[in-house]
């Protein structure tokens, strides 16, 4: 009998060409498929709620997998799977999902955070996980220009081409800065850890650096707060800012409605 179980995953993207399988390098993907495969023997498809890029992380990433082979509790597959996983890879919780159970369709929203470490002096610990950015920022313009992006609106101007969709209209439900002071010990304890978290209903590829991207620009004083509303009416991301780099993307978590399993 084919059981269909949810997974929530976390992994350091690092070592990584991202979520998908690709020709040229490891994918999250591949090494949870593998390790189902050791165990089962069967050659599974384990589809993730979204491709998170080469170098990007998540704490909660969700993916759907269905297997013939396994009869024990869903709890034991995770103890399972993560035998066979490398250390930079976790899955954190499996449950059981109703026939059908999609990662990508049934998700109604996802949130992420992009981190930016902002001092002088670089940290050493968090370069894989940080931006670093020596400059001086105005958080308060950055501020305003972010509350301009939440809203149902046309993303155009932050899609990256590569991964054309029917529509690029999404609804931002929310785009928080969040400041972290660092630790008294730390190398740059000087220094501010600013976290921007967005959540959406979906999202456009490299929706959310090309973000962070043009919200460095406005907080370094090269464009103006109104420049977001400019840059959404054109929707022409070669007007956009840059797209900021990958390491400092984190997919905290992707939401769907209560699922019911029949026994």
């Amino acid at each position: 009998m084919t059981r269909t179980f949810k997974m929530t995953i976390a992994y350091d993207g690092t070592d990584f060409v991202g979520w998908q399988i690709q020709p040229n390098g490891p994918s999250i993907q591949a090494a949870i498929q593998k390790a189902i495969g050791k165990f089962t023997g069967e050659s599974v498809n384990v589809v993730g709620s979204g491709r998170t890029d080469a170098g990007v992380h998540a704490i909660a990433q969700v993916a759907g997998v269905e297997i013939e082979s396994w009869t024990q509790p869903a709890k034991e597959l995770r103890r399972a799977i993560n035998r066979f996983l490398p250390d930079s890879i976790v899955v954190r919780d499996v449950v059981d999902a109703p026939p059908g159970f999609h990662a990508i369709r049934d998700c109604i929203s996802k949130r992420y955070r992009y981190q930016m470490l902002l001092g002088r002096v670089r940290d050493p610990f968090s370069h894989h996980y940080c931006w670093h950015l020596g400059y001086k920022m105005d958080l308060e313009a950055m501020k305003l220009a972010a509350e301009k992006l939440v809203g149902k609106q046309d993303f155009a101007c932050f899609e990256a081409t590569g991964a054309a969709r029917s529509s690029t209209v999404r609804d931002v439900r929310a785009c928080d800065l969040i400041l972290r002071e660092s630790p008294p010990d730390s190398p740059t304890s000087d220094s501010i850890r600013l976290d921007i978290e967005i959540e959406a209903d979906g999202f456009l590829y490299n929706m959310v650096r090309n973000i962070v991207g043009s919200l460095v620009d406005v907080a370094r004083g090269r464009e103006p707060v109104q420049w977001i509303d400019e840059l959404i009416r054109a929707g022409d991301r070669n007007l956009a800012g840059q797209t900021a780099p990958a390491h400092g993307l984190f997919l905290l978590r992707a939401d769907y409605e209560e699922m019911v399993v029949e026994s």
